[in-house]
Order: C-alpha cells, then structure tokens, then sequence
C-alpha cells in the first residue's frame, strides 16, 4: 500500500507542480516596480532591448511615454521587437540602433550617432550580456565576458556620461547577478589568458558591474546623475544559449523561473522609483536593497578595475 501511493505521488508530482507553477512564480518574484511615473519627453537607452528582461524593460518605458532606443547587435531582430512594442505601447518613438558590445568602434559609432540625434539622455540601461562562453575574445582582444558585460558598457557610459549630466536628473541601471558573489577580479588574468573556466568568467564579469555601480556613483556625487546595479533574478531568457547544460538546467526548473517580465521588475524599479537617489551605487534584487559579496564591497579593488579598464580603453583615468 505505501509503495502504491508513493508511485501515485510520483505520477501527480508534475502536474501539481503545473497547477502550482504560477503561485510559485509569485513566490519567488515578490519584487515588482510599483512606480507611477510617466515619461513624456525622457529619453531611454536599453542595450540588449532585442530579446528577454531588455525587451520588457524597455516596452514598459515606452508604455510610459519615453523615446526609448534599442541598442542591440541584431539590427533586424530589433526592428521586429519595435514594431511590436509600438502596436502594443501605441508610443511610435521606439527606435532601433546597432550596438555590438563586443567592437569598441560599434560602440563608439553608436554614441556619436546618440549624441547628433538626441539633446538629452535621462536613463541608460546597461542590460545585454553574454554567459558562460566558450573562450574567445571581442574584436578588440578582450576576452569575451568581461570585454561584453564590463568594458563595453563601461565605454558606452563614458561617452554618454556628458549627455547624462546634461540632463540631469538622470540615471544608470547595471544589470549584474548574484553570481556576483563567487566573481574575482585577476588583475594578472583579467582576460583569461592564464586561466579559464566559462561559467566563472560570467561570475567575473558580473562582480566587475557592481564595482563600476559603486565607483561611478562615487565619482558621480553631486553631479544629478545616479546609478544601481541590479540581479533580476532567475529568468528564463536567451542568455543560457551558450550552455546545454544551463539549457537543460532552465527547463527542468522551468517552475521556479522568472518571465522576462517578472525578471525586468528591479530594473523598472532603479530607473523609475522616486526617492532613490540617496541609494546611488547601491546593489538591489526583488525592488529592494540587497547584501553582496566582501569583495563587491572592496574599494580598493573598485577603484584599481576603473583605472585598468580606463587604461585598456584608451580613456583618461579622471
């Protein structure tokens, strides 16, 4: 009798785990933007805004009245997701331009275009990013993770830092993770020449966008304009596509994932909330506040990253 009900338990376990999914989604993604805000007359970069948490960010800007830019690689890709956010947000102003994170001359193409177009710049979303790749490097010799996740989006603020400023109050939104937490900064092996595991690469990468969260904030104070880093939890997304196994992981947990949806909820938040601005250069999860590692907390190290990533950019430190 008992083994007949455990195999009747076993053959239930899945479809209560369906019936329960949604509660379960609700659990686990208690954070959601609860701002008012409307944005007629802001201007929004999104980078990545082709697929996944960047999509939904930016169709919820657009629904708020922004001019929203989708800065993503695939140009066709984005025309798409445009078209689809104007027949759904009824706002026409969302444009797609092209911005490879892994060319620094995309990215610097990118920003003069921005800056010849645009008079003001209100909020700056660094969300694309690349996991768990195989070793390879950008087309500037950096290594795939920390050139995409960090030095990308390190050079792409420093050219709109001024336009930024410009339109003050303004703000930066870093897309991080909490796998943040088993990142380290080898200065000595920054680009994984010496070393290479994929899956801690990401994890480099990630800790390297809270550093430049908590270093920039530092430099901006007082300036008008602010900016978070954020872990927007488990999403289901493109991002695992380099990883069967991270794949096979996603679906088989496929109950306990967030939509891109739920997932874009801490970014709306940081872009959105009114009041945060004492909070700049903060880390947040679910809406709110969160812990990060010893070493996300290191100034030292925030402040040496800065200066090494100004140096492989060809930047002045200051």
């Amino acid at each position: 009798m008992v083994e007949l009900l455990l195999l009747l338990l076993l053959l239930l376990l899945p479809f209560l785990l369906y019936m329960a999914a949604p509660q379960i989604r609700k659990m686990l993604s208690s954070g959601v933007c609860t701002s008012t805000v409307q944005l007629p007359g802001k201007v929004v970069v999104v980078t990545g805004a082709n697929t996944g948490i960047g999509k939904e960010t930016a169709k919820e800007l657009a629904q708020r009245g922004a001019r929203v830019y989708l800065a993503c690689r695939d140009v066709e890709k984005g025309e798409l997701v445009a078209k689809d956010i104007q027949t759904t947000t009824g706002n026409q102003q969302v444009l797609v331009r092209k911005l490879d994170l892994s060319d620094t001359k995309s990215i610097r193409a990118f920003a003069k275009g921005f800056l010849t177009e645009e008079k003001h710049l209100h909020i700056l979303i660094n969300n694309a990013g690349v996991m768990m790749c195989p070793y390879s490097k950008t087309a500037d010799g950096f290594e795939m993770h920390i050139g995409v996740n960090h030095l990308g989006h390190f050079l792409l603020t420093h050219l709109l830092l001024e336009k930024l400023k410009e339109s003050a109050p303004s703000r930066i939104v870093n897309v991080s993770s909490l796998a943040h937490h088993l990142g380290r900064i080898h200065f000595h092996n920054l680009q994984g020449e010496k070393f290479y595991n994929a899956g801690l690469a990401y994890c480099h990468s990630k800790l390297a966008n809270i550093l430049f969260t908590q270093e920039l904030a530092r430099r901006l104070k007082g300036s008008g304009v602010t900016t978070y880093s954020v872990h927007p939890g488990t999403v289901q997304s493109e991002l695992v596509r380099h990883s069967s196994f991270m794949r096979w992981m996603w679906w088989l947990f496929s109950f306990f994932i967030k939509t891109p949806q739920q997932g874009a909820q801490t970014s709306l938040h940081c872009a959105l909330t009114e009041g945060l601005e004492i909070l700049s250069g903060n880390h947040f999860s679910d809406c709110h506040v969160t812990w990060v590692s010893a070493q996300a907390r290191n100034e030292t190290i925030a402040r040496r990253l800065w200066d090494v990533s100004c140096d492989l950019l060809g930047l002045p430190m200051d």
